[in-house]
């Protein structure tokens, strides 16, 4: 290279030409060239020229003169860490839109942490344990300050939030279900339950498992949302705990805690019975929407009653009333296509009752078993395995078993197949009776975010703290993490199978159709704008793959680091584009 004095740089020039043939040429000149002053002017020397070189050498020469570090290709360059950034950076992105950091309180390094604990239940749930070490293998550890964060100061941050839990959700339901968001005044609340393993956890009882567990002690909890199915707030009881008894515990909650009088609670025949309904009478202006059980609906449907089966000749919906429910709608519903699988699913349990019964008539024709009580308890064993005593006339001796369809039963329930009789307290200049039933059928939100909670994205279950109160605060986690879930899955839509555009049912009787857009998303796996739909914990996997890296350069004896982020997909600029910002470099 040329040593000169002042400061050099390359010039280049294009001409413009044109050959005898017509042709059209550029001919481009590079010239490396000095700058100087003389006498108060600056002025140009001409060094060389670069012309003849590569293009390659001359951008070399180029970038060395404007004071870039270049290095060779494959020497000199490390890549001395690669960490998960893309899904972090997106569940990060949503907690601060939902203004999750003020909602969760003061900055502090609990905050910080419990922040991590909850994007981790969307996106790795684990144990604590286990959660803690993958923080270091994303950008959360060091964007967090929290790499050093062992157990102990994890279960120091859930006693903090569970301080505040209730203050938490009192904002939430208060954003949700306040009068003029939530109109009409809807409150949706099901019940579920979780195994506990070990023996030491305060809350652990044996009742009914959910879980399908037996033999494993389990804990309780309520989970109360508004009609879209956002998770507002989550209560914890003792695995033995009935039904009715946590629905009066919630609904002393939103009158006490949320303040909130003028709500319709929402809940299934199990859940909303006949003694609560008169709870909720004495409680003031607590509404009710529930639906009756199987022998009520026999007593309104008998000869006399006002439920008679010629009601749904032309419609699919009645409204009436009735002595035994004052001050109540009652609005029967019938669906075909609920009648058509009830009369498939008790003709399989029949069919099953008496294959089940077959070898212990074999049995008892034999003489291989012998003795009513014996007979018995072998013949209750499998009616009681099928549901499906009811259908069946059985006459036992000590010595024969007969056991013959009661045809007259099973025609009865069959004359009730796909009807059900919904009551509410809701006036009809509230809500039209289309308007009663497909706020009743809203309650699958419910359903759909226990599952998500359980099992299919935050992973709550099984329990492993053994303090009440640690146990209820992992349950609260879980349930921030699953508002985080609902609104990452309505923004993402367009990105996945979800139904972006939900048609309003003419009927609302009928089973829910899909829009045709989800159902061509479904067909084709592509969006309506030509990208790659995948499931919504896929996309997550594939947000994950897109990383941050620190890479280390050296250069004689000078070495230098950067952090560099991998080149982003089409489908995750799409995401972060869908979530209104840029893909960032740092969580904060």
């Amino acid at each position: 290279m040329v040593k000169a004095q002042g400061a050099m740089h390359i010039s280049t020039t294009r001409r413009h030409y044109q050959t005898k043939d017509g042709t059209k040429r550029i001919h481009e000149a590079h010239l490396l060239r000095r700058s100087y002053r003389e006498g108060g002017k600056v002025k140009n020397q001409t060094l060389a020229n670069l012309s003849h070189l590569p293009e390659d050498i001359i951008e070399t020469i180029r970038l060395g003169l404007a004071g870039k570090t270049l290095v060779v290709a494959g020497e000199g360059l490390e890549v001395v860490r690669s960490l998960s950034h893309g899904h972090v950076a997106a569940v990060f992105a949503m907690a601060k839109k939902l203004g999750f950091p003020d909602l969760l309180g003061p900055a502090c390094k609990e905050r910080d942490i419990c922040l991590a604990l909850i994007i981790s239940r969307v996106l790795h749930p684990r144990t604590k344990l286990a959660t803690t070490k993958w923080w270091k293998d994303t950008t959360l550890a060091s964007d967090l300050a929290i790499e050093d964060v062992g157990t102990d100061e994890v279960y120091k941050a859930m006693d903090w939030l569970y301080e505040r839990q209730k203050r938490i959700e009192t904002k939430l339901v208060k954003r949700h279900l306040g009068s003029q968001s939530n109109s009409p005044t809807l409150a949706y609340f099901d019940l579920s339950s979780s195994w506990v393993e070990g023996t030491k956890n305060e809350l652990a009882a044996y009742g009914y498992s959910r879980d399908k567990k037996r033999g494993k002690a389990q804990i309780e909890y309520g989970l109360l949302t508004d009609k879209d199915g956002r998770p507002l707030a989550i209560e914890v009881f003792p695995g033995n705990t009935a039904d009715p008894k946590a629905f009066i515990s919630i609904v002393r909650t939103i009158r006490t805690r949320f303040k909130l009088d003028r709500l319709c609670m929402v809940g299934d025949r199990g859940m909303i019975t006949s003694a609560r309904i008169s709870a909720l009478r004495e409680a003031g202006d607590m509404g009710w929407l529930t639906c009756l059980r199987a022998p009520q609906i026999a007593k309104l449907a008998s000869q006399d009653g006002p439920l008679q089966l010629s009601l749904f000749d032309e419609v699919d919906l009645a409204e009436f009333s009735h002595p035994d429910y004052p001050n109540e709608r009652l609005i029967a519903c019938r669906n075909p296509f609920l009648a058509k699988e009830r009369k498939c699913k008790r003709e399989s349990l029949l069919v099953a009752t008496e294959q089940a019964l077959a070898p212990i008539i074999a049995s008892v024709r034999q003489g291989r078993l012998s003795g009513a009580d014996k007979i018995g308890l072998k013949v209750a064993k499998v009616l009681n395995r099928y549901k499906m005593a009811k259908h069946f006339s059985v006459v036992i001796t000590d010595t024969t078993l007969v056991a013959t369809r009661d045809q007259a039963s099973i025609d009865t329930e069959k004359a009730l197949d796909g009807i059900y009789v919904l009551r509410t307290s809701l006036k009809d200049n509230e809500v039209d009776s289309n308007g009663v039933v497909s706020a009743y059928k809203q309650l699958s939100n419910v359903e759909r975010d226990l599952s998500h909670i359980k099992v299919d994205d935050i992973n709550l279950r099984p329990i492993h703290h053994y303090l009440e109160d640690r146990v209820r605060s992992h349950v609260f986690i879980c349930m921030l993490a699953g508002y985080l879930v609902f609104h990452l899955r309505e923004t993402l839509s367009p990105l996945t199978f979800t139904d972006e555009n939900k048609p309003e049912p003419t009927n609302p009787v009928a089973p829910a159709d899909r829009s045709v857009s989800a159902k061509a998303k479904a067909g084709s796996k592509k969006n309506s704008d030509g990208y790659d739909v995948r499931g919504f914990r896929e996309l997550l996997d594939h947000l994950g793959t897109l990383t941050r890296n620190t890479i280390k350069t050296k250069t004689g004896k000078t070495t230098a680091s950067f952090e560099l982020l991998a080149t982003p997909t089409p489908i995750q600029h799409k995401v972060f584009e869908l979530l209104g910002i840029s893909v960032p470099v740092r969580l904060m």
